[in-house]
């Protein structure tokens, strides 16, 4: 499978369900105070096994294969979200799961990792060395790799997100989603767009790494020659052609958020819900607070919070 459509999105719900959580939709309103002005709502996928979306990926992934390529281990690179999905699956089927990070990953993504049971490697400056890193020791020893964003499977159970915003939500009129790679949009937007084709879907990158952005403006992949940004779970030098393709077809627009406004955004959703979410989990709500695209006061507006952070929102 070199790319993906909306049952294989169905059929990865129905493959991973019990593997794990559904995540609530909160309504922001009220907010203490004021707040964006829109109808806001929040996707919660920090409250998501091992925190994060990818888990839904990793599990789809990691249930699609056959026992021989299970024992053999799983291998992937990763900012960290991945690699803990990659890690809580590969506990759960009793195999052996290796992680690489990048040196800009957070220490706590790395005591995370450890407790379940992974080895940790951390080398390269950003995400694209520690892969070279990981599908070099996957060629040497046999290990399964599992790419992050651009390994088909992983996206259509990153898309089970936009099933459960649906259920919950069927007259959404925007959704904004973080972008990493791309496979957590690629998914979505799939999956959001089949089932409402005037839904408006907003992709948010780190001005320190827009990749896809950069990508749809040019019109073929880029590969950024810098990453500027301290977010590793949203700072790939360079997304895949499916990813680029899903997303050129059917993401309605790219904005970027800075750093600082990413952390300012984690900081509001604590104080204001007691969320805690990492800076790229906040990604969604810096965009909105910032105005990065137009939106009406009685427009219903989903922010995927994507991943858990810390006291330090890092």
């Amino acid at each position: 499978m070199d790319s993906i459509g909306f049952e294989d999105i169905r059929q990865a719900r129905a493959r991973i369900a019990g593997a794990v959580r559904r995540t609530p939709l909160m309504r922001a309103a009220p907010i203490a105070g004021g707040g964006p002005d829109c109808d806001l709502y929040l996707k919660l996928e920090n409250l998501q096994l091992a925190g994060s979306f990818k888990s839904r990926g990793a599990a789809n992934t990691a249930l699609s294969l056959g026992r021989a390529a299970l024992e053999k281990g799983l291998i992937t690179a990763s900012g960290g979200n991945h690699g803990l999905g990659v890690a809580a699956a590969a506990q759960a089927a009793g195999v052996p799961a290796v992680i690489h990070l990048s040196t800009n990953a957070t220490p706590d993504k790395v005591a995370r990792l450890e407790g379940f049971g992974a080895e940790v490697v951390v080398e390269g400056a950003v995400w694209d060395d520690a892969n070279a890193l990981a599908l070099a020791r996957a060629e040497t020893d046999g290990s399964t790799y599992v790419h992050p964003f651009a390994n088909p499977m992983v996206i259509a159970g990153q898309g089970t997100v936009a099933l459960e915003v649906l259920e919950d939500l069927p007259d959404a009129a925007t959704v904004v989603i973080a972008i990493g790679g791309g496979g957590l949009i690629s998914g979505m937007s799939v999956a959001l767009k089949q089932l409402r084709p005037d839904i408006r879907i907003v992709g948010v990158e780190a001005e320190g790494a827009p990749t896809l952005k950069r990508s749809v403006e040019a019109g073929e992949l880029v590969t950024l020659e810098t990453i500027t940004s301290s977010v590793a779970t949203l700072s790939p030098r360079r997304s895949s052609e499916i990813n680029l393709d899903i997303v050129r077809r059917l993401v309605d627009e790219i904005v970027l958020v800075s750093d600082a406004e990413m952390a300012a955004a984690a900081r509001w959703m604590w104080s204001h819900f007691g969320i805690a979410a990492e800076l790229a989990g906040a990604a969604g709500m810096a965009a909105v607070q910032q105005t990065r695209f137009a939106f009406r006061p009685d427009e219903k507006v989903v922010v995927l919070v994507c991943g858990a952070g810390t006291a330090a929102f890092s």
